[in-house]
């Protein structure tokens, strides 16, 4: 039999990305990620959309980093 497929919660969201979670809230509304589903109360998300947000979290964190270049 096989496994069911990993939903993750916006909690383990941040918890696997090591930031918080008002971080991952921000990234999906702005970014308009769809849950999943529901478990309960709780919005799930797949591993797709769990890369997804790993990918804009990274690359808000770079457009935060000051310029290398010097303006010399």
């Amino acid at each position: 039999m096989s496994q069911p497929p990993l939903l993750l919660t916006v909690g383990e969201i941040a918890r696997r990305l090591d930031t918080k979670v008002h971080r991952i809230e921000y990234i999906i509304r702005s970014r308009k990620i769809e849950a999943t589903g529901w478990a309960g109360h709780a919005r799930v998300f797949s591993e797709a959309s769990f890369d997804h947000i790993a990918s804009e979290l990274s690359r808000m964190d770079a457009d935060r980093q000051p310029s290398t270049r010097s303006n010399g």
